[in-house]
């Protein structure tokens, strides 16, 4: 897998990509009004942190996917004694656990860049594929506070708990990544089958009591942190293939493969599989717990949907329901040794687009073995928190207007009326134009419009549907903020 920020399409395969664009195209509303309300909030905080995390990042690998027996890039076994050995690597990399001493692990820091960043929320990994839980489970001996775990020493083992709580202490709520795979588990990779794939390893209609064994551990799991962890707002669910299908969408799936030239030769990469977790049952059970939890069960169609996740891409448009794209800052998800990171202006003009689009930016930081963030990803949310202390006003609780983006000026609108216009300073652009001219809003007769972080009324006039705003020598050699500067209108004609 490639690790370079610029080179980002290359992490995803064409059946991802393919997938995120099936996703844009089907929405099952929520019902629960205490859903819809906390729904309705988490879309107004528009920026959020994500953070892969676990035994891997001491190899500088892909997040698990190198113990999947898939012959796809981010699959690849380079590390360990014998990479060309399955079975040796394995070994290997479960092995890895005896050396994860994360003894740099300091959330605090972490928690406190990340609400300097703007951040409003949190995402963290749980438990990844491979099956290592990042937190003291007691369903599980694969995890940190394992005995085998050198960390499980330190008074900071439970890291969930430790992130949790230090993120609650900033204000930044909280959320827990859980794979629905589990690839350590007897009862999804039985060890009498050998593993075909990403998928549980043998039929659950001809072993049903051990695919139930299966969702009841899930189930567990997932319950324990809801009841063990505080308040969580929402549940990040991954690994969509875990999922009930019926012999229509079997076909389909199938039929895709074959249609899209990754089977002449009747060889398929990754099967489909009826593997129903009973996800209705859980999300009940989850909601008694945590009242009002936001649930996403990614790329499964359904109720337990609650926002979708293009993954590692900005969708084209506006999307008519409540979404997030989910984007490495550096490198890969996982920590990948010089790795590097969005420039200030690459980050703050993503999150620009993604909000003029209705949409949040969930931005993945990866951990370091040591447990520590890399210099590259502070300077990021340095540059961010530098911006958005001046431009937050045109972020948060914020919905899109059209046309949304004309050219290089994005724009959003306020509960209020208000329409924000970003420039987005072009190549070489360190300073906004003398002249902006913007097509496509009309602002009222007399109305006034300002730069944020400056009290300096502008001058502007109509031309055509449009207006063009004067900006004073003074204040384009004093600009309030670095990257993209944001036109505050008043208001405008209808």
């Amino acid at each position: 897998m490639k690790r370079g920020i610029f080179i980002i399409a290359l992490l995803f395969s064409v059946q991802m990509f393919s997938q995120a664009i099936y996703e844009d195209e089907r929405y099952v509303p929520e019902t629960d009004p205490a859903v819809l309300k906390n729904l309705d909030e988490w879309q107004g905080k528009k920026f959020g942190l994500l953070m892969h995390w676990g035994t891997y990042s001491q190899w500088g690998i892909v997040e698990s996917w190198s113990i999947c027996p898939e012959d796809y890039g981010w699959c690849e076994r380079k590390k360990g004694s014998n990479p060309s050995n399955y079975n040796d690597y394995i070994k290997d990399y479960e092995g890895l656990r005896k050396t994860f001493n994360p003894v740099k692990f300091n959330p605090e820091k972490w928690a406190k860049a990340a609400k300097y960043a703007g951040m409003k929320y949190m995402v963290f990994t749980t438990k990844h594929h491979d099956g290592f839980n990042m937190y003291d489970t007691k369903y599980s001996d694969y995890k940190i506070t394992s005995k085998d775990v050198p960390f499980h020493t330190n008074p900071k083992a439970d890291v969930l708990k430790e992130i949790f709580n230090s993120f609650r202490g900033e204000g930044i709520s909280t959320g827990a990544y859980f794979s629905k795979p589990d690839w350590h588990n007897e009862n999804y990779w039985d060890p009498y089958f050998p593993p075909f794939d990403r998928n549980v390893n043998y039929d659950p209609s001809l072993y049903p009591e051990k695919w139930q064994k299966y969702v009841d551990f899930t189930h567990n799991q997932i319950l324990e942190i809801l009841t063990n962890y505080g308040k969580v707002d929402i549940l990040w669910l991954d690994g969509g293939w875990v999922r009930k299908r019926d012999q229509v969408n079997i076909k389909e799936n199938y039929d895709e493969k074959f249609t899209e030239n990754e089977s002449k030769n009747g060889f398929i990469k990754h099967r489909v599989v009826d593997q129903d977790p009973k996800m209705d049952e859980l999300v009940v059970k989850a909601r008694q717990k945590q009242p009002g939890l936001i649930v996403v069960d990614r790329a499964v169609h359904g109720k337990n949907q609650n926002y979708l996740t293009p993954e590692g891409r900005v969708p084209a448009k506006t999307l008519p329901y409540p979404w997030e794209s989910c984007i490495p800052a550096g490198g890969g998800w996982s920590y990948s040794p010089g790795a590097e990171y969005m420039t200030g202006r690459q980050g703050i003009h993503m999150l620009v687009d993604i909000v003029a689009k209705g949409g949040n930016l969930l931005l993945n930081i990866a951990p370091s073995p040591e447990g520590e963030w890399d210099k590259g990803a502070y300077d990021l949310l340095q540059a961010y928190g530098d911006w958005m202390k001046v431009n937050s006003t045109a972020i948060y609780n914020t919905k899109p207007i059209e046309p949304y983006k004309e050219e290089n000026i994005c724009f959003t609108q306020n509960k209020t009326g208000n329409v924000f216009a970003f420039y987005l300073a072009k190549e070489g652009e360190n300073k906004i134009p003398a002249e902006v001219t913007v097509k496509s809003i009309s602002p009222k007769k007399g109305t006034k419009i300002t730069m944020l972080g400056s009290k300096t009324s502008l001058k502007w006039t109509k031309e055509g549907n449009g207006f063009k705003v004067i900006i004073p020598e003074s204040l384009r050699n004093n600009l309030p903020a670095k990257e993209a500067w944001t036109l505050k209108i008043e208001a405008i004609n209808r």
